[in-house]
Order: C-alpha cells, then sequence, then structure tokens
C-alpha cells in the first residue's frame, strides 16, 4: 500500500503571526500538521499545546517509534484555513479578509480543538455577516458548534424573513437531509409568534389600566377642583376652569356625568353609559383610601353597601382593582418629586361635600 506523499512548505517570517526578528528567535518546528491538499504546516508542539487542550493531548500520546515525526492531521477544510488557524494558535490574531474567507471553518475548528478566543471571535463575525443565502448553512454549523449566540441570532433572521429564506438552496437541502433542524426551527416560529401575541396581548391590557388609571384621577380632579363644564357642588358656577393636563380623557369623563346626572333610564338600571358611569364610580371606591373625607359621589356609599351585604367582590374584580393600582403607582412614579408630594397632600386634604356642579 503506498503512502500518502506530502509536501513541507518554505515557511516566512511573518507567518506565525510574529514579527521577523521575534520568528527568527523561534527554534526548529517538531511537529507538522497535514493538511487535506497533502501539505504538511510545520509548527511549535509547546505552542500548540499551550493554546489548545487538544492539540496538547494529541502531541502527548505515545509514538510507535521514538524515532518517528510528530505529525498531527487536520483535514475537511483548505490548507489556507489550517494556516489561518495555526496563525491564530500563535499570535491570537486573526484578519477581517481571514474570517471572511474562512470564518465557517475556523468556527470549526475552534470547536473541534477547543480554542475559546478563536470561537468568539468567528461567532461574532459570522452573526454580523448573516444573509438569506448562508443563514440556514451557518445555522446548522452553530447547531453542532454549540454556539448558543449564533444559533438564536439565525433563529430570529429565520423567522423574521421564513419566506425568503424557505426559496433558498440551503432551505430545500435542510428540508431533504435534515428533518429534525426543520423541525425545530418551525417550533421556534410557533413560540415567537405565540410570545408575540402575549406581549401585545399584554401590552393591551396595561394600556386599558393606565387608562381606567387616568380616569380614576381626573374623576378625583373634577370632583375636587373641578375643570371646563363640571365642578364641585360646592364650587361658584361662574367660575371659570381651562383645560387641564389630561383633557382629553377629562372631557369624555364630564361629558358622562352630564349624562349621568340627566339620563330618564337611570332609575331603572340606565343605559350602557349610565352602566359605565356606576362600574367607575365602584372602581373608584374600590380603590379609594379616603372614604370619610373623599369627594367623589357615592364613595363610601359603595363600600358601606358591601359592608352591610357582607358581600366580597369577585375574583376578576378584584383583579382588575390591583391592576389599576398598580398602573396608577407606576404613573405616580414617573413624574418628578415636587409633583408626587403635591398629589400625596391633595389627597390627604379631600374632604367637603360629596357631590359636583354641572
Amino acid at each position: 500500500m503506498e503512502e500518502t506523499q506530502t509536501t513541507s512548505l518554505n515557511i516566512s517570517d511573518d507567518f506565525y503571526g510574529y514579527s521577523s526578528a521575534t520568528a527568527r528567535e523561534l527554534p526548529e518546528p517538531d511537529v507538522h500538521i497535514i493538511t487535506s491538499a497533502a501539505l504538511r504546516v510545520p509548527a511549535h508542539s509547546s505552542i500548540l499545546a499551550s493554546a489548545s487542550p487538544v492539540l496538547e493531548n494529541i502531541i502527548d500520546r505515545p509514538r510507535k517509534h521514538r524515532s518517528s515525526e510528530r505529525v498531527i492531521p487536520i483535514l475537511g477544510v483548505p490548507y489556507d484555513a489550517v494556516v489561518s488557524f495555526v496563525r491564530f494558535l500563535y499570535s491570537f490574531r486573526c484578519s477581517e479578509e481571514e474570517m471572511e474567507k474562512y470564518g465557517i471553518h475556523l468556527l470549526a475548528l475552534s470547536h473541534v480543538y477547543s480554542v475559546p478566543q478563536l470561537k468568539q471571535s468567528c461567532t461574532k463575525v459570522l452573526g454580523d455577516w448573516l444573509t438569506m443565502e448562508n443563514v440556514v448553512d451557518v445555522l446548522q454549523l452553530a447547531r453542532m458548534c454549540d454556539a448558543p449566540n449564533l444559533y438564536l441570532k439565525c433563529m430570529k433572521l429565520v423567522a423574521n424573513h421564513f419566506k425568503a429564506v424557505e426559496k433558498t438552496e440551503g432551505w430545500k437541502f435542510l428540508q431533504d437531509h435534515d428533518p429534525w433542524l426543520e423541525l425545530e426551527i418551525l417550533h421556534f416560529m410557533d413560540e415567537a409568534e405565540s410570545r408575540r401575541k402575549r406581549s401585545r396581548r399584554l401590552r393591551e391590557e396595561q394600556s386599558l389600566y393606565l387608562q381606567l388609571s387616568e380616569a380614576m384621577e381626573c374623576l378625583e380632579h373634577i370632583c375636587t377642583e373641578g375643570c371646563t363644564s363640571v365642578g364641585p357642588y360646592d364650587m361658584e358656577p361662574t367660575e371659570k376652569k381651562g383645560p387641564c393636563s389630561k383633557f382629553s380623557t377629562c372631557q369624555g369623563l364630564q361629558l358622562l356625568i352630564k349624562h349621568f346626572a340627566t339620563c330618564k333610564k337611570r332609575v331603572n338600571g340606565g343605559c350602557l353609559r349610565c352602566k359605565r358611569m356606576w362600574q367607575l364610580l365602584r372602581l373608584h371606591s374600590s380603590i379609594c383610601e379616603h372614604h370619610d373625607c373623599c369627594r367623589v359621589p357615592l364613595c363610601r356609599q359603595f363600600k358601606l353597601k358591601i359592608q352591610q351585604e357582607n358581600k366580597k367582590d369577585d375574583a376578576r374584580w378584584r383583579l382588575l382593582v390591583r391592576k389599576v393600582v398598580s398602573a396608577k403607582a407606576i404613573s405616580s412614579l414617573s413624574l418628578p418629586k415636587s409633583e408626587r408630594e403635591e398629589l400625596q397632600e391633595t389627597n390627604n386634604n379631600n374632604h367637603g361635600i360629596r357631590s359636583f356642579r354641572l
């Protein structure tokens, strides 16, 4: 059986990424790396062993014959990629051109030979250079090389541009040869869509709670200070108020109060607008901490009615109250300190007639 013929290359001074002076100080190479092109790359066992524990184990293996030379086969990748890999083991540097040409091969080599610094660099560069055409190939490699950050970045790109990715040759090859990875991608997309729907629903709910919290503030504002057309019962009707800072909500609430005060159906249960006003008054009573001095109509009456009838609010109503209170707290924290203190003082001084004037 014929032995494979290999060729040793003449190495220039800057081959290892060192300066000429430093390169000349190196001892003679004592190990050779054999590449797929049957070319030998001379190297120094001490440097290889210090940079890679895997190469250290290979170097420390006992040889069949003490006189035989030490060789390390690194096959399956281009010769130039092996050269770039060896150069990194010496200098811990890799040029942008080398990364662009051999990034995928270097990631595989860094994983196989356990070189974390190179693996981290390859992961970052490959993540920055992802395209529709190469994302499936990089995804497969990231999965095999245990590169979770790169894997997640590829997954997100596939999920966000799936229609474009599924037209590529890489996706067609994946469907034919790796159905498990295809299933992982589809499962990831399904989970991502579920998360988006859940986040959208939570944002909508939070927006509703903030609107209700703002409505509670406006209701207290109308019943204590008065706004443009509705105010406390003891306020002089000739006094005019300008629009407040939350006039869009305040104006709608004033119209609702006017309707509630004049609606003829209110006695018999009221219309939908009246029922909405009853719910707002009940909600205020549930979150109010100043029942004895609150100026919002029916605040104390709602609380007394619940106590007299020995009833507890249902779970859904209690949840609504908690959410509105939380939204109110979050909203107040966003205010400057001086405005928060002023708001607290106003709440503490609320007392008097519990009605309003139209």
